[in-house]
Order: structure tokens, then sequence, then C-alpha cells
């Protein structure tokens, strides 16, 4: 039996796979970069190793550092989580090598799967559907089509491409992304079909020859080609789901497999299923098959993993309906790349059990308050799934603990998935992998503009009140109260988007809000024109009567952030000080890192005309690439950092003259 077992993983997997283990009695150990000295999943195991290396995210991608933090801490048994080394036969050889219990497929099957085009031969013998797959660009006669990383998944190194011309750079930029995700730049080019839906079915095996499929998850919320919501069961004819199961079984058994695995499908709008690929690994969405199917999948691959016979031979009937989101840190006002930062609060109201099969909400997290969020691993902060007898109650729950989250410090894409999980479309299951595509009105944050005003002024209110609970001179006078009415106090931030508000308010001796009003730089805020009543100011809490109604806004400040959480909708606001220092002032046409990483490439010369939208340079960050485009037609005047340079956030990558160049 299994004693002690190391994750080679980080973050919310590692979280994962510990909390079965303390149920099961199994010791733990993590290993971790530098960068993740502090993080959660370090503290929570029985043991910690470090792995040395100066970049942090290869560090998990040493198989001899891993092996080595094994032996040192006396583990018997590694579990790969998912990313990283998951899906590597010789990682996989490597520890059973060792002597030590590899907790996932053979090296073998996954040595099958991995390489996916001979998987696509090897599956289409044994019966299972397949769509067109090209090697080499020169091989493609029909588009669109679909470049795709061969050595693993979440999106990365895919590219749609809809004409030839195209098709080299796509190819090319796929190439780059995977090698920085998975270690191996090899790609190859699938056939793309329309309005398809991305479905999926939990297989698995044990050493006795049972290959079991748990039922079908329904993907096909996706942005970037990446998953974002995830259900289970998926909601398909009886037929069509026994027709995806007997395909995934006829997978699992052509290889043998053994272990947790995903195999995964697109369902054509005729009804026509044609395989993808098969993930030898857990998935990242495997919470709601185990709260529909009351399996713990981590305990099942324990037990296969020692050998003994999966205790069942069928798929139990689902039991209700589970919905899954994935919390990332990205930012709206930046085409939702990957945001950085400290998150200075990260409460979910309403969740009933963490990382454990519970009716209700769960939360699945890497990350808790105080956490920092860098550059070096993927954007995804958490996964919030809930539990209810029927689908429409599992999305409406879902939806609302979201909305009333409270996400401090780190822009997320938490507005999204709200607005997806309400649209209209989204309850009647009208879904596909364009479904973002042709639903631009889900990408609108949550709070409406017109509700700023009010925003804005319970953040004044509640940091007067806070400045007051410090004061030593005429504490006694209730803050924002003026003697003489004609100079009001006033208060000013900034906004998501970097425009200034300014707020006006005074208070009567009664302490009761006389008048306000609230303006923007360039107008579009407006000024107060309901009728408000103050009926409760406190540091951390603002309650306003607006027309009669009633509406209470919860405030968090950390520094010179103020978070406001409102009955609408969130804002983060920074509060500016009264006398700001003079700054230096950027060149015109600046165009500035919106976070650290690397430049990879450079498209452009100095000296070079350019028209809007023209692609500059390439910066990667967090395992993509982030394309910077020229904002204005005009001139490069200046390309500060080489291919190769590091920078920081706000560090000018290019700068475009939007007239002629004066040399």
């Amino acid at each position: 039996m299994i004693t002690r077992l190391l994750v080679a993983n980080r973050g919310e997997i590692a979280r994962r796979v510990f909390a079965t283990c303390r149920a099961l009695g199994v010791e733990t150990v993590a290993v971790h970069s530098d960068a993740d000295a502090g993080a959660p999943f370090v503290a929570e195991a029985d043991q910690a190793v470090r792995l040395p290396g100066n970049a942090p995210a290869e560090t998990y991608l040493r198989i001899d550092l891993i092996l080595d933090a094994a032996r040192r801490s006396g583990a018997d048994a590694v579990h790969p989580g998912y990313g990283f080394l998951a899906e590597n036969a010789e990682f996989a050889a490597a520890v059973t090598d060792a002597g030590l219990t590899w907790v996932g497929p053979p090296a073998k099957a996954i040595a099958a799967m991995g390489d996916k085009m001979a998987a696509k031969a090897l599956l289409a013998d044994a019966g299972v559907p397949m769509l067109p797959t090209w090697t080499e660009t020169g091989q493609v006669t029909d588009f669109p089509v679909l470049v795709k990383a061969a050595a693993g998944g979440g999106g990365r190194g895919m590219r749609v491409v809809r004409d030839a011309t195209g098709l080299a750079e796509a190819v090319a930029g796929a190439r780059r992304e995977a090698a920085a995700a998975f270690g191996d730049g090899t790609v190859f080019i699938e056939r793309y079909v329309e309005r398809g839906r991305h479905v999926e079915v939990q297989i698995f095996g044990d050493t006795h020859g049972t290959v079991v499929a748990l039922g079908v998850r329904d993907c096909s919320i996706q942005r970037r080609h990446q998953k974002i919501v995830e259900e289970a069961p998926g909601v398909l004819p009886p037929e069509v789901r026994e027709r995806l199961h007997e395909a995934a079984v006829a997978a699992g058994r052509a290889v043998d497999y053994v272990g947790a695995g995903t195999v995964e499908f697109l369902l054509a709008p005729d009804g026509q299923v044609r395989f993808l690929e098969m993930n030898t690994r857990l998935q990242v969405e495997h919470p709601v098959t185990e709260l529909t199917t009351g399996l713990d999948l981590v305990r099942l691959q324990l037990l296969v993993a020692e050998g003994e016979p999966l205790p069942l031979t069928a798929a139990p009937p689902p039991d209700g309906h589970a919905v899954e989101v994935r919390l990332c840190a990205e930012d709206p006002a930046q085409g939702y790349r990957p945001a950085t930062g400290t998150l200075h609060r990260f409460a979910i109201p309403g969740v009933v059990a963490e990382f454990a099969l519970a009716k209700g909400l769960r939360l699945d997290s890497g990350v808790v308050d105080g956490s920092t969020v860098g550059v070096h691993y993927d954007s995804m902060l958490a996964k919030l799934i809930a539990w209810a007898p029927t689908r429409a109650e599992a999305v409406r729950a879902l939806a609302g603990a979201l909305a009333r989250a409270e996400l401090h410090g780190v822009t997320t894409n938490r507005d999204l998935l709200v607005r997806v999980l309400r649209s209209p479309e989204f309850g009647a299951v009208d879904l596909d992998t364009g479904f973002l595509e042709r639903h631009p009105e889900v990408f609108a944050p949550l709070l409406p503009g017109d509700q700023l005003p009010l925003v804005a002024l319970a953040a004044a209110l509640a940091s007067a009140v806070r400045r007051r609970a410090g004061a030593t001179v005429l504490a006694g006078l209730p803050s924002g109260w003026r003697n003489v009415p004609a100079f009001p106090q006033v208060a000013r931030f900034s906004g998501a988007g970097g425009g200034e508000i300014e707020v006006r308010y005074r208070l009567d001796r009664t302490g009761a809000l006389a008048d306000w009003s609230v303006s923007a730089a360039g107008g579009g805020t407006g000024s107060g024109g309901e009728a408000v009543t103050l009926v409760e100011a406190a540091a951390d809490r603002v309650v306003l009567d607006v027309d009669g109604v009633r509406r209470a806004y919860r405030v968090h400040r950390a520094g010179s952030e103020v978070f406001v959480d409102g009955p609408d909708g969130a804002a983060s606001l920074t509060e500016l000080p009264r006398f700001p220092l003079p700054t230096a002032e950027l060149a015109a046409g600046s165009l500035l890192a919106p976070l650290p990483g690397a430049v990879t490439r450079l498209h452009v010369e100095v000296g070079q005309r350019v028209s809007a939208g023209d692609l500059l340079l390439t910066l990667e960050a967090m395992k993509l690439e982030h394309p910077v485009l020229a904002p204005a037609d005009g001139v490069v005047a200046e390309l500060p950092v080489p291919a190769g340079g590091q920078v920081d956030t706000g560090a000018v990558l290019a700068v475009v003259n939007p007239e002629e160049d004066p040399r």
C-alpha cells in the first residue's frame, strides 16, 4: 500500500490530491520552486522539498530533481497532477524504474496517446471516428483548420486558421507557445468544425482488464480554446451519450488503459461524433464528475495504482447536476491578458466544502488571502463548482456565489463567468465552442456604468470614516461636515480604465448627506441625481437609501486601493493623493508592457511605417504569447527592448509616432 505520496505538481491540484491523502491516512510530500515557497500547497504537505533553479516554471519539469526529492523525503509513490510532467512517458517510466508506485497510466499508454497522430491512427483502427488531420502545411486542402500542440492541451499552441495565407505564421506561433508550455513544439493540423460542442468522457481502467465510462462532461464554453465552464452530465440525447461511452471505452481498451483518463470528442451540429484526443491524466474539470457520481476520483487513482480492482463495473446513474467555472487572474481591460499581483482578499460565500464530495458549493483553490499571483504559471486561481438536483438550480447557485464573491487585488474573469451562466442561451443549452464569439455581450462588466457614482460615493464615505477614526484633532465632528457649505469634501480616485473620478459631498450637522456629486475626467460618469440618503457609514460598510431602496456596499481597503462590492457588481478604485508628486511624462505613442514577461520576437524595425492593428512584437508571459499591435497609423520611433529581453509591467515596449518620421 502507498504510505507516503509525492505530488509532482503545484497549486490547486496538489492541494486536491493532499485532501484525499489526508482522508486515507497517506502522508504527503510537496515539491516547490522558489517562487512557490510560501504557497498554500507547500504549507499543507507533511513534507516539502525545494526544487532548485532560476526558472521557476522549468523546475517542475526536471525529472531528476523530482526523483531526488522522492528519495530524500522517503516517498514511495508519485502522483503527477495535471500539466507539467503528467503526460510524460519518460517520467512515468523513470518513477517505476526507481522502484516507486506511479499513480497514473502505464508509460506505454501515455506514449501511445502522447503521439497524437499515431494515437489517431491507432484508435481509428479500433473504430473510433476521426477528423481529417495533417502534419504539414502543404497537405492541407480544406479550411478552416485548427493548429494544435501535439504534446499537451489547455488551449496552448492552438490557432484557428480560415485560409492558407495565415497558416504558416499560425503554425510557427503554435510551435513557440507549445515549446514554452510543454517543452515540445510539435504541432499538427486538424479540420475545424464550426459550431461544434466539446464533450468528453471520463474513463477509468484497472490492472484487471476493466475499463469503465463514468459519464459525459460538456466543456463547450471556451475562450482562446481554453475551457472556462464545464458541466456534468452533458445534456445530450441518450443515443449520443451511448455512442460516446462506447467510443471512449474502445479507446481505453485499445491501449490497455489503467487509471483516470479522459477521451475528448467534438459533437458536430448534425450529431456526428469525432475524436479529438485522449488525456492520460486527471482533468481539471474532474470535480463535476465526482459530484454527480459520488466517486472520489483521486481515491480511485490510488486504489488502482496499488493494484486493487475498481469497485464498480459500470457508472452509477448521475445524481443531480454539477457546473464548474475556472476563475482566472485576467484583466478584462487588457483583452483578458493574464494578471498579476497580490490577492488581498479571496472570499466566496456559501462554500460548503473544499476539495471534497459535497452537495452544494465546492471550492478547489490554489490561492488564499495574501497569495501572490506571479508570471511563472498559468492564470487559473481556483475552480468553483455547484451541485444541485437540477441544472437550472446549479447554474443559478454558481452565478450567485460568484457575483457575491470578494476578489480583491488581482483582476479576474469573474464578471464574464457570471454573464455566461446567466445568459438565456446557456440556460437553454444552446452551446458550442464559438459561444463567446457569437455573444460579445457577455464581456460587459457586471457593474452598470450608471451605478459607478454610487460606488465612488460609498468608497469616499468609507475612506472618510477610516481617516476620522484615526483623527486626533476635532475628532468629535462627523466626517465630511463643513461649517461653510460652499466647500465640500473632495475625494479623487482612478478607476479600472485609469480615468480620474472626483467625488464631492457634504454632510450636515447631524451627519446626514446634504448633497453630493460625482464626475469623471472626460465626462460620462454623471452626477448624483437620485434621492440618496446616508443610512450607515463605516470603514468597511456603507448603506445608502437610493430612491427608497436600501443598497449596502462592502468596502475593503489595501493601501491606496479601495475595493467596493455592491448589489450590482464590484469595482476597484485607487484613491489618489491630494498633492501628487510630479512624474516623468511618457513619449506620445508609447506602448507599455501589460505584465512582466519576455519579448520573443520583433516583427518591425525602427523607421518602418505601420498601420493600425499591425503586429509590432510578441510578448511571452504566463506561458502564453501576447501580440502587441500598433494603436494607429504611424512610424515606429523606438523599440527599446531587443528580442529575448525581459520587461516588467509598465515598461515601454515600442513608440509609434502618429506622424511622419521627422528624420
